[in-house]
């Protein structure tokens, strides 16, 4: 099969339209009365802020109003109204180790007594820069706060030590809201993504979308030397997940080398790979190392970091021009509670035995939901990278961004997600992502699998008399 399902107005990935909006309606209502207290905090709590919510993206949830949590600890939330959910979500992997591991939770207690943030390193900075080597390889290491922080950093340095002005991205990609990453390949042109709020510059003279798995097109946008970076996941996620072809790394790494371009390898969503991340696990061999999101146990930080080769060319690149203004750092980036929290992170919570049971559960959850994929007769798959999996609405495997694009259901995947959420499962908003962490149970595994399939049962059993 392949990602090229034909979706009808009818029947959109497979579901007849008619017991869609019926399923849509019920489960909505379903979710509302539920939530009276949710209603009432939202009804007069909401005015300050602008659309309503702190952050715009709260609103894309797909239930009919956002949930309030009032807790959440390990792999579960509270809800302002008291229902305990099983939390696959993680915060989209920013608790991708549960929420506030234990090690994390006393190292924060610990450093605030000591102190918040004042642009001094620490005796802890010292000993993270080593566990960061131990655990992600060898490389000259930087701290932000956020992945997207990071990758603008590295891109920085990228055009500084090879004088080039374009950064190759992959159509549908995900590196934060870096501007080159925003981005799509539309009739085998680059353009800016449709959607982008008050964009003035134009993003085509910095990047240029190639898709994911054509290194033919990667070798054409490279061989124009105008190319400083290739910036890519080891796996797509944003959108359905795509996987690399078998050999697609290895011609990446050997087509930069050949262009002189560098190669960067953000992680922020594949760390769930194994151990040191989707590089460790498979052995790539990236100029720059970028991840972000969970690597201190939920608290703001990001990591980047630059093989020898590159922070030497930067060295040298520096030493002709005056100090100040580079337009990389910010001020609370590197404080002495990201230190804390990462050398919690590092040494007691991402361990060989945490990825075993993420591991396990989320092969468990593979098979689980494949099962009832098969058993409805839905033309959906499934796809697994380490502790990250995802249901598609569509057969697979997918090879690129426009067959993902093509994938994408949202009208079927947000009644999905509300039929999940009445049976006590969160799954992430913005696609059908789910992360087992290591203090997931067995228990909550099943629980989802088996939400799912009642879910499916809804939207592909028999019609009822």
């Amino acid at each position: 099969m392949n990602g090229k399902m034909e979706t009808t107005a009818d029947s959109p990935a497979g579901v007849p339209i008619a017991r869609l909006e019926t399923v849509r309606i019920t489960e909505a209502a379903v979710y509302t009365a539920r939530r009276p207290r949710t209603q009432a905090a939202l009804a007069g709590g909401t005015g300050a802020w602008l659309d309503g919510v702190p952050m715009h993206w709260m609103k894309d949830w797909p239930m009919p109003f956002p949930m309030l949590v009032a807790q959440a600890r390990k792999a579960r939330l509270t809800d302002l109204d008291g229902h305990r959910i099983d939390d696959f979500c993680l915060g989209d992997t920013g608790s991708m180790f549960g929420h506030s591991p234990a090690p994390v939770a006393k190292a924060i207690r610990r450093q605030a007594r000591a102190g918040l943030t004042y642009m001094l390193p620490t005796e802890t900075a010292l000993e993270v820069g080593q566990l960061l080597t131990d655990r992600f390889g060898s490389f000259r290491w930087q701290i932000a706060t956020t992945a997207t922080d990071a990758n603008r950093f590295a891109l920085r340095v990228a055009r500084a030590v090879t004088g080039r002005p374009k950064v190759l991205v992959f159509n549908g990609c995900y590196h934060g809201t870096v501007d080159e990453a925003m981005v799509a390949l539309h009739d085998g042109q680059t353009v800016a993504r449709p959607g982008l709020t008050g964009q003035v510059a134009d993003l085509t003279r910095t990047a240029v979308a190639v898709e994911f798995n054509d290194l033919a097109g990667v070798e054409a946008a490279l061989a124009t030397g105008e190319v400083a970076a290739i910036l890519t996941e080891p796996v797509m996620t944003n959108s359905c997940m795509v996987l690399p072809d078998p050999g697609f790394h290895d011609g990446l790494r050997r087509l930069s080398r050949q262009y002189g371009a560098l190669l960067i390898i953000d992680e922020t969503h594949t760390v769930s790979s194994g151990l040191g991340g989707y590089t460790a696990v498979h052995g790539l061999d990236p100029d720059i190392f970028v991840a972000g999101k969970c690597v201190a146990g939920g608290m703001p930080t990001a990591i980047w970091g630059l093989r020898d080769h590159v922070a030497e060319r930067l060295a040298a690149y520096n030493a002709t021009r005056p100090a100040g203004h580079s337009g990389m750092g910010t001020t609370l980036s590197a404080n002495p509670m990201q230190f804390a929290c990462l050398r919690a992170s590092l040494v007691d919570v991402m361990t060989p035995g945490a990825y075993a049971h993420m591991e396990a559960g989320a092969a468990r959850l593979e098979a689980g939901l494949a099962q009832a994929i098969i058993r409805h007769g839905a033309p959906w798959h499934v796809v697994r990278v380490g502790a990250r999996v995802e249901f598609i609405c569509a057969p697979g495997p997918l090879r690129n961004g426009t067959e993902a694009e093509a994938a994408h259901q949202p009208e079927v995947e947000g009644v999905v997600h509300t039929c999940l959420l009445n049976r006590g499962c969160l799954i992430a908003p913005f696609h059908n992502m789910m992360l087992v962490s290591p203090v997931t149970t067995m228990k909550q595994v099943d629980r989802l699998i088996a939400a799912f399939d009642t879910t499916l049962a809804l939207l592909f059993g028999p019609d009822e008399d």
